[in-house]
């Protein structure tokens, strides 16, 4: 078989093709250094009302033991998933990538904005059905048996087979279950027309089936009892912000796909583009939804095949906020640190991805102790967590006006890859609170009378959501915190 390069040319008028470099990978490192411009530190007002009250709230409550929170908008990232669907209109099936944020509440408000959820575990699966997940697919390598099995007897859309060997173990899950499982052959591609924090093939990765052992395992899907072969599978990037290179990416693959499911002898029914819908940090320009979709329903699939994108961030990271409390400030070696009292235990996408994400600072007025209470004042600070290892780093390079001991450190954008991503068990701290608000009422109060642009507005901005996010959303589950 041809290889995917030469099927996959770039279009002059595609990223990439002849006078249209690709863009650079949007995402600022983490790893900030003296010299490089500093980053101002958020003001409380940036944040919605209902986050702050309630992180107030429980800051006055914690004790002992300083405050670590993640607030969670449920209802957010519902209005996220009406705004995909609506702009997609029929174009693509929409499953939500459960890794990214699988707390109950978030799953519930997802669920009817979704064609179904996209699972790559059993308890990710049990999460889904408790959800009243719509449909699931399974993707993911290194599934086990006890998981295929699972989803086999749950029902299933289709399973991406990541090689040969798993094509057999699926089978036998299929057997196991009395069914018969559709699958997908997830494809490792020699090139991509696509860039972001993450790339997952275009080189050397253990996600799916290099092109040149397709045949052989579309040829084995073919001929196992139990299986029926419907299509490919791309997972490619990471947080990819060009709306023109992701379309692309979409129609590319497609019509790769039917030419490929010629050669491979069987009736192309699926394409699953995967996800990878960025969410821009602070001044950069948003995934442009409105775009992208245009350039999808401007190019439909062929009759009959479905087109299926599995979005995670773009959906969730709106919906939910870390805060700290800080236990302490220093400076060392004429650095200025904060040490916060949760870190890559609880948060760890910014270390692990260098991803520059903002902090926002709320003050906290109680002050417990008898002695001086150490502040920093109008300078650039690292924000550390309480982890013995140098690469706890959550932000370096803010600049605060006020940063106190005791004060709140809050960072927006962490629905997404926060808790379920984080180092948990190292030094045995404990769990973050997990707490629930509604901000949708601030967030149209905020918006409503002003002829300007809100703090708030802002911050939703980064991610492309606004005042228009919110049609179509449903009923939002009530308030609730939890230990």
């Amino acid at each position: 078989m041809a290889a995917f390069a030469q099927h996959a040319a770039p279009h002059p008028d595609e990223p990439g093709g002849p006078g249209r470099p690709a863009p650079a990978v949007p995402w600022p490192a983490q790893q900030w250094s003296p010299g490089t411009e500093a980053r101002p530190a958020l003001p409380s007002s940036s944040l919605p009302g209902p986050v702050t009250e309630r992180l107030r709230r429980l800051a006055r409550k914690a004790g002992p033991e300083p405050l670590c929170a993640y607030v969670h908008d449920p209802a957010a990232a519902g209005r996220r998933a009406a705004l995909l669907r609506a702009a997609l209109q029929d174009r693509a099936d929409v499953f939500y990538a459960v890794k990214a944020n699988s707390f109950p509440a978030t799953l519930a408000a997802l669920a009817p904005g979704v064609h179904g959820f996209d699972v790559s575990s059993a308890g990710e699966a049990e999460a889904a059905r408790a959800a009243s997940a719509g449909a699931l697919i399974a993707t993911g390598p290194g599934k086990t048996d006890a998981m295929l099995t699972a989803v086999a007897r749950a029902g299933v859309d289709f399973v991406s087979a990541e090689s040969t060997l798993e094509l057999h173990r699926i089978a036998a899950a299929a057997a196991r279950a009395g069914r018969r499982i559709p699958v997908v052959l997830r494809v490792n591609a020699a090139t991509g027309p696509l860039r972001g924090a993450l790339c997952m093939d275009g080189h050397a990765t253990q996600f799916g089936i290099g092109e040149d052992a397709l045949p052989e395992a579309a040829a084995v899907a073919r001929a196992l009892p139990g299986l029926d072969l419907v299509g490919y599978h791309f997972h490619v990037v990471s947080n990819n912000l060009d709306a023109d290179a992701h379309a692309a990416h979409v129609q590319t693959r497609l019509r790769w796909a039917v030419r490929a499911a010629r050669e491979h002898g069987f009736s192309l029914r699926v394409l699953d583009a995967g996800g990878g819908l960025g969410v821009a940090p602070r001044g950069t320009a948003p995934f442009d939804l409105g775009r992208f979709a245009a350039r999808l329903r401007a190019d439909p699939p062929p009759p009959g095949v479905r087109v299926v994108l599995e979005p995670g961030r773009w959906l969730v990271a709106d919906s939910g906020y870390y805060a700290a409390q800080v236990t302490d400030v220093k400076e060392v070696a004429g650095t200025r640190f904060a040490v916060l009292a949760g870190g890559i235990n609880h948060f760890m996408l910014p270390a692990l991805l260098e991803v520059a994400l903002d902090a926002a600072v709320v003050d906290v007025d109680h002050w417990p102790y008898a002695c001086p209470r150490p502040a920093l004042t109008d300078t650039t600070v690292s924000l550390a967590g309480p982890l013995c290892t140098p690469e706890d780093i959550l932000a370096r390079g803010i600049r605060v006006r006020r940063l106190r001991a005791g004060d709140l450190v809050v960072f927006p954008l962490a629905g997404a890859y926060g808790w379920e991503f984080a180092l948990r068990g190292f030094l045995g701290r404990r769990a973050p609170v997990h707490t629930v608000v509604n901000t949708e009422a601030s967030t149209r109060m905020s918006t409503g009378t002003s002829t300007g642009t809100s703090a708030s507005q802002r911050v939703s901005a980064r991610s492309g959501t606004g005042p228009a996010a919110a049609a179509g959303a449903g009923p939002s589950p009530g308030e609730a915190s939890s230990r």
